[in-house]
């Protein structure tokens, strides 16, 4: 490898670690980092922090100042060169003097796609791409399919324990996971947009489904999606309560009463999508979802909607917490239920699977590799 291709490794990573800085803040917009470089010396460095702040360019640029004349800016994302909600950073890097761009990846936006690597070209800036790539779209698999497919990114969460259940056979479920385990939950609440769970884990446990940290609640909160087919909701939930600050959406159908949906459209938004077998169309709601800007959504439960969001493809990612209780019971519920496989040859499984301890728990992580179970 040459000395040029080490150096752009290695202003990479930076720009790579600046961009994480944000992870669940940019939402729908892109993490992204960038770094002003001249003669081995980093002179500017920024990365996007919110939706409708400054792109990560335009903060490196600025803190290089004169310096950035004749400069290498390096950035994970191509620059863009299309008005969105801020101008077009191709603009601001030409206006800045820089020589030499040097980017990860392609921007998947269709807006920009190419374009942006185009445009510095024919400005007489020299540009390199792919500088690592594969960790480039690791980092923004939310992004990615987002703008491409216009569909939210689908994480599904589950604490359980060594036998695989979520509860008692009497619905006890607190608490199977550990204190660290739940604080772990609780920052990857703060990474999504949205936390969907079913009407039958509301009325059972109750939940607030907000985000906190050591009893505190963290500025940005997740909006709450719960399915409620028939509306069978209560006024008086947690959910709707003001020590659980965020937007609470219902997603209903045409089976649930008029009157009942005049009364809780008072009190959240109401998503009554296409019905499917009594049920809420999963595919429809997370179109519309995705149409409000809601980029990444977290599925915490129950069993029935986990299994028919992996039947329809939906998730991309599994995070299982398993405990070191062991609770026993033919009747203690399972985290996926529906009518499974018939076969094993016909079972979903993971790929791309990391492990980590918390504590004496064991956290999976992986990808939903698409198999028979699949009914669509």
């Amino acid at each position: 490898m040459s000395r040029s291709n080490v150096n752009h490794e290695k202003f990479m990573r930076l720009a790579l670690k600046l961009a994480q800085k944000a992870t669940g803040l940019t939402n729908p917009n892109p993490l992204v980092g960038a770094v002003v470089v001249n003669e081995g010396k980093v002179l500017g460095r920024g990365y996007h922090r919110a939706a409708g702040l400054p792109h990560a360019e335009v903060m490196a640029l600025k803190r290089a100042g004169p310096g950035a004349c004749g400069a290498t800016l390096y950035v994970n994302l191509e620059p863009c060169c299309h008005f969105g909600q801020t101008p077009p950073c191709v603009d601001n890097i030409k206006a800045c003097g820089i020589k030499e761009v040097v980017f990860a990846m392609r921007d998947p936006n269709p807006l920009n796609n190419g374009k942006g690597a185009q445009l510095l070209r024919q400005y007489g800036i020299k540009v390199v791409s792919g500088v690592l790539e594969e960790e480039a779209k690791a980092i923004n698999q939310v992004f990615i399919k987002y703008v491409t497919k216009q569909l939210p990114f689908v994480t599904v969460k589950i604490a359980q324990s060594l036998d695989g259940k979520i509860a008692t056979a009497s619905g006890d479920s607190r608490w199977i996971s550990s204190r660290a385990s739940r604080k772990f939950s609780h920052k990857l609440r703060r990474q999504v947009d949205a936390i969907l769970v079913g009407i039958n884990t509301v009325l059972k446990d109750n939940p607030l489904l907000s985000c906190r940290y050591l009893g505190r609640l963290y500025k940005k909160q997740p909006k709450k999606v719960i399915l409620d087919s028939q509306l069978r909701l209560l006024p008086n939930l947690k959910i709707f309560s003001p020590h659980s600050p965020a937007p609470v959406i219902i997603a209903t159908t045409p089976l649930a009463p008029l009157k009942k949906v005049a009364s809780f459209k008072k009190r959240a938004q109401l998503i009554i999508t296409k019905e499917k077998e009594n049920r809420v169309d999963l595919q429809d709601l997370f179109k519309e979802l995705a149409r409000q800007g809601i980029a990444h959504v977290l599925i915490e439960g129950g069993g029935e909607i986990i299994a028919s969001a992996l039947e329809k493809r939906l998730v991309d990612r599994m995070i299982i917490i398993v405990s070191s209780k062991i609770i026993g019971g033919r009747d203690a519920p399972t985290a996926v239920e529906g009518e499974g496989a018939m076969k094993i040859k016909e079972c979903a499984r993971l790929e791309d699977i990391k492990f980590k301890k918390i504590g004496s728990e064991l956290v999976i992580e992986g990808r939903p590799l698409a198999s028979k179970m699949s009914r669509v």
